[in-house]
């Protein structure tokens, strides 16, 4: 069992940042991949970034060069790193940590937190 707690959204002006932390329970949480999504008002959950249990990370088009995804794994946590937001990135944050083992996947996601970007 893998138990996910988000932090660090809230209000800024647009061209602004802010760290999401998202803070795993378990001993093995370093060998899973974990995703940051996020939901906007009235749009479906969609991918922002995620890293590999070997920290590879992908973006998504519009997250690049503002966004950084990066891990802990002695502290157990992911940060999501974002700089210049916009008033589009206004959203729920999500994260999920996910593993594929033999050929079941094992996926748990956190509560969410707002982030909110005024223009």
């Amino acid at each position: 069992q893998v138990q996910l707690v988000e932090s660090g959204g809230g209000l800024v002006q647009a061209g602004g940042s802010l760290r999401l932390s998202c803070a795993a329970s378990g001993s093995i949480f370093s060998l899973y991949a974990v995703c940051w999504y996020r939901q906007g008002p009235g749009k479906q959950r969609e991918l922002v970034a995620d890293i590999t249990s070997t920290a590879n990370t992908n973006y998504r088009d519009s997250v690049k060069g503002r966004f950084t995804i990066s891990r802990d794994n002695a502290e157990n946590t992911v940060y999501l790193q974002m700089n210049s937001l916009k008033p589009g990135d206004t959203a729920v944050y999500y994260c999920n940590a996910y593993r594929v083992l033999g050929g079941h996947v094992d996926s748990y996601w956190g509560q969410g937190t707002q982030v909110t970007v005024s223009s």
